[in-house]
């Protein structure tokens, strides 16, 4: 089995060493380059081709989340996780929107990386769980500041699968064959449940999944 293929980028040589070491520690992985600006990223990217791009969010000349976007408008099937300092929805929604797959804070980066490669690199979704804690508390407050309810159990138990399926990065036709369903039955669902709990995107999908800790 071929292993992983990863570029990193971040404008900091020493972020960089200690990624491409900790990331070397495992036998599935291979370092394909190295990317020190956001231009460099995306050039790189279309170079080399990997599986897998490690991106700061604040890179020189071309930020990372439009760096992202632009790698991504020529490999969709690559696998972008986001590195940042923050931890706002804002940030978060920006690199959904980009196409990321995943999104680590720096500081416990080294805690998740293997753990967000290996996850980003099978098409699946992985943030950090402080990411997850502070978007949950965050709802809760706007929820209680408006006097409304999670509607979460609203849901039928179909509504709740088909919702995981898909912010976990399947697509409608995907959902249908895991659960034995028409795609029609399935978009049926995912209008019902975006319906009932006010979402309108496919990253607004993401989002509550993530403060829901419905997925990683």
């Amino acid at each position: 089995m071929e292993p992983v293929k990863v570029l990193i980028a971040d404008d900091h040589g020493v972020v960089r060493r200690g990624l491409r070491l900790q990331l070397e520690q495992e036998p599935s992985f291979a370092v394909a380059g190295e990317a020190s600006d956001g231009r460099e990223a995306v050039r790189l990217a279309e170079e080399l081709k990997p599986d897998v791009v490690i991106m700061d969010i604040a890179m020189p000349n071309l930020n990372g989340i439009d760096a992202a976007g632009q790698i991504l408008k020529k490999n969709p099937r690559c696998g972008v996780i986001i590195l940042s300092m923050h931890s706002d929805e804002s940030y978060l929604v920006r690199a959904l929107s980009a196409g990321a797959k995943g999104y680590l804070l720096k500081d416990t980066a080294d805690v998740y990386l293997v753990h967000a490669v290996r996850a980003v690199s099978s098409g699946k979704p992985f943030f950090s769980p402080e990411i997850a804690q502070t978007l949950l508390d965050d709802y809760m407050v706007t929820l209680k500041q408006r006097g409304l309810e999670d509607s979460y159990e609203l849901l039928t138990d179909r509504e709740k699968e088909v919702l995981q399926l898909l912010a976990s990065g399947k697509s409608n036709k995907d959902v249908a064959a895991v659960l034995g369903l028409s795609p029609y039955t399935v978009e049926t669902h995912r209008n019902h449940l975006m319906q009932k709990l006010n979402l309108h995107s496919a990253t607004d999908i993401v989002l509550y999944a993530v403060r829901k800790k419905l997925i990683s």
